[in-house]
């Protein structure tokens, strides 16, 4: 409490006494529970593209055989397969740092961007490519190509199908970190606590 000879000397009295941040043990287990979440659909998604950039990369049966690098929607299918497993893994070390130390590894506002706007960009990469090795392989499929190396065309029907499946994980990793977004514009926070 305050003497009234203190008043008297120019201090003036806060209208509100200051309160310690407070954050409850439940509210911390929930952000670690969401951003586990996260982590588990990152660590999906650059399975699944790691794995469809092997079935790519390793899709060439001998000298008369096609390659994949001959055609050019594979490459993309193989590229955008690569990257996304490479910025997959960097994101789940990034929700590794985040969950083992409860912050972000950037700055709160840049990192909650950066995450939302990378995993939009390299969703929609994901799309692209996947639906241009998709028409590629249904265009080889009415020729002779297929009929006479068919373990070819089987092999890149499998690296493109587990290119889907990445892109279906980075798109739930997209829509779980624009929900972070949100909750930064309207809380000045990445997750409501």
């Amino acid at each position: 409490m305050r003497s009234p000879q203190s008043l008297h000397n120019g201090d003036t009295p806060s209208p509100l006494p200051r309160i310690p941040h407070f954050q409850s043990t439940l509210s911390v287990q929930k952000l670690r529970r969401f951003n586990s979440l996260i982590l588990f659909f990152r660590l999906a998604a650059f399975c699944f593209s790691l794995a469809s950039s092997i079935f790519m990369l390793t899709n060439s049966r001998g000298s008369n055989s096609p390659r994949w690098y001959d055609y050019d929607a594979f490459r993309f299918v193989f590229a955008a397969n690569a990257i996304v497993a490479i910025y997959s893994l960097f994101e789940m070390g990034v929700s590794v740092w985040e969950i083992s130390r409860g912050a972000t590894f950037f700055p709160e506002v840049l990192q909650v961007w950066f995450d939302f706007g990378h995993d939009q960009v390299f969703a929609y990469l994901l799309l692209s490519a996947d639906s241009a090795g998709t028409e590629l392989a249904r265009t080889l499929k009415g020729t002779d190509t297929c009929t006479a190396a068919n373990a070819f065309c089987l092999q890149s029907d499998i690296s493109v199908a587990l290119g889907f499946a990445g892109f279906l994980f980075i798109g739930v990793s997209s829509l779980l970190s624009g929900f972070r977004v949100a909750c930064f514009i309207i809380n000045g926070s990445r997750f409501h606590l």
